[in-house]
């Protein structure tokens, strides 16, 4: 429970944070010059983003809210089955970023009607993005990483009682269609 509340903290900094930076950067930026740091290699300038990353689904500013609205609440009720057990503590935690960053954005379109994105990266043109892309985008690589280098597939059976085995519905399966095919040849030789 501690640690929920923990996490709860910290969720609510870092959405904070971001709605922070964001409101500076309207404040700050909205119908002025970059902020330039590095000449052509890095700025800041205000963006107002109406698509989901790097501009995608753009002018679906609705749907694209109760579609985070709904992918929130399912990471949340995974997060919520997460065993208590210390070898999750960095999958508990990049969770908190995870559902952080969606939130972030989240807030932006409801009150906005758009996302607030300001980093840019001149030198390689990347697309403008936010602090709440960065919680996001830095979480889903290291959740990759654990899953691929730290966790094994069995420390993921706590996901097997919310959504149930595959392979034991195969098995499952399998061993009910050899009980009818006994059962048949059973009714056969009578």
């Amino acid at each position: 429970m501690k640690e929920r509340l923990k996490h709860s903290l910290l969720f609510i900094i870092l959405v904070a944070i971001d709605q922070g930076v964001k409101f500076w950067v309207r404040q700050t930026l909205m119908n002025k010059d970059p902020l330039i740091f590095i000449p052509d290699v890095f700025s800041f300038q205000y963006h107002e983003n109406t698509g989901a990353v790097w501009g995608i689904m753009s002018g679906k500013v609705q749907f694209l809210s109760i579609f985070t609205l709904i992918i929130l609440v399912f990471i949340v009720f995974l997060y919520l089955k997460i065993p208590q057990d210390r070898k999750f503590n960095a999958l508990k935690l990049i969770t908190v970023f995870i559902v952080a960053g969606a939130a972030g954005n989240l807030i932006d379109r409801i009150f906005l009607g758009h996302v607030t994105d300001f980093i840019y990266f001149e030198l390689i043109d990347f697309p403008l993005f936010n602090v709440a892309d960065s919680y996001l985008t830095v979480s889903c690589v290291v959740l990759f990483l654990l899953a691929v280098f730290y966790y094994k597939d069995s420390d993921f059976a706590f996901l097997d009682q919310i959504f149930g085995s595959k392979k034991k519905s195969i098995q499952n399966n399998s061993e009910d269609k050899t009980v009818a095919k006994s059962e048949e040849e059973e009714n056969k030789d009578k």
